[in-house]
């Protein structure tokens, strides 16, 4: 197998995360600080040709109804940006609550206020790419859930 690229994509910041080769666990990379959509798209290009990834996945914001707004339009156009710079499959993965898990994550570590906005993004780009990871992992052998 080879390595799966996780994206949390952010107007200001972008959470980029990475599994292992098994594609079982997923790892918090780096945050990008990217203004422009055209930069993060090219910058996170850059990164997946790096590590020699087979895919990336990237965070579709999804309202809680199920419907999209105006940040899943932002969404798209940065994977428009990142169809352009890359042939590798990008796919989308529903991102409600990764970064509320994050931040529940940081919080209950103690982490100050400064220290959760230098990593809230690449832990809820994590966030996408475990769970990607786990729906693609299927059941479990012993016919529970995945992990």
């Amino acid at each position: 197998m080879s390595k799966v690229l996780g994206v949390d994509y952010g107007e200001r910041r972008t959470g980029i995360a990475i599994s292992d080769e098994a594609r079982v666990i997923a790892f918090p990379r780096e945050t990008l600080e990217c203004s422009r959509v055209e930069q993060a798209a090219a910058a996170v290009a850059r990164i997946a040709a790096a590590e020699k990834v087979a895919e990336i996945v990237v965070g579709q914001p999804v309202n809680m109804n199920g419907s999209h707004g105006p940040r899943a339009a932002r969404t798209d156009e940065f994977l428009a940006e990142l169809a352009k710079r890359t042939d590798l499959p990008l796919k989308k993965w529903d991102e409600r609550l990764s970064t509320k898990i994050a931040e529940a994550v940081l919080l209950e570590a103690g982490a100050s206020r400064r220290r959760r906005k230098g990593v809230v993004d690449k832990l809820a780009a994590q966030v996408i790419l475990q769970g990607y990871l786990d729906a693609a992992a299927g059941p479990a052998p012993d016919g529970g859930d995945a992990p």
